[in-house]
């Protein structure tokens, strides 16, 4: 019984903070990229900055997803760290694609402490772009 009720605590508390995670003001712009190549990340920041100006007040969330075979790229990256600094200053959220970090056998632990895990970058892709985030694959 002790075992039931921790594994339902436990479930609930994962779930509730997977919910509270993909909470967003969808009366402003949000904005999801998917890139497949790390190099992506500094002209990608770029364009947050852009999009911020020219949104202004409008201006709500950008997400960046990294998936596929670059997620192999990313341990152990200097410059890909320093990125992902400059991403946490603009309050852009970085994702790795936590399918692709097990095609390529890359562990989550050997990620950088800036960048989150998604289970599925492309069901989570879908579900944000139902929700009203702008969605663009380079």
């Amino acid at each position: 019984m002790r075992k039931s009720i921790l594994f339902i605590t436990t479930m609930f508390l994962i779930l509730a903070g997977t919910a509270k995670a993909q909470e967003f003001n969808s009366n402003k712009n949000n904005y999801l990229v998917f890139t497949k190549n790390i190099q992506q990340l500094k002209p990608t920041l770029l364009t947050a900055n852009e999009l911020a100006i020219e949104d202004e007040d409008e201006y709500g969330e950008f997400h960046i997803v990294i998936c596929g075979n670059t997620v192999s790229d990313i341990p152990n990256n200097s410059e890909f760290i320093e990125l992902l600094k400059q991403a946490k200053k603009q309050n852009v959220s970085v994702f790795a694609c936590g399918l692709s970090l097990n095609q390529f056998n890359v562990s989550s632990d050997q990620l950088p402490d800036d960048i989150e895990t998604i289970d599925n970058g492309i069901l989570y892709g879908l579900q944000v772009a139902k929700k009203g985030f702008i969605t663009l694959t380079i």
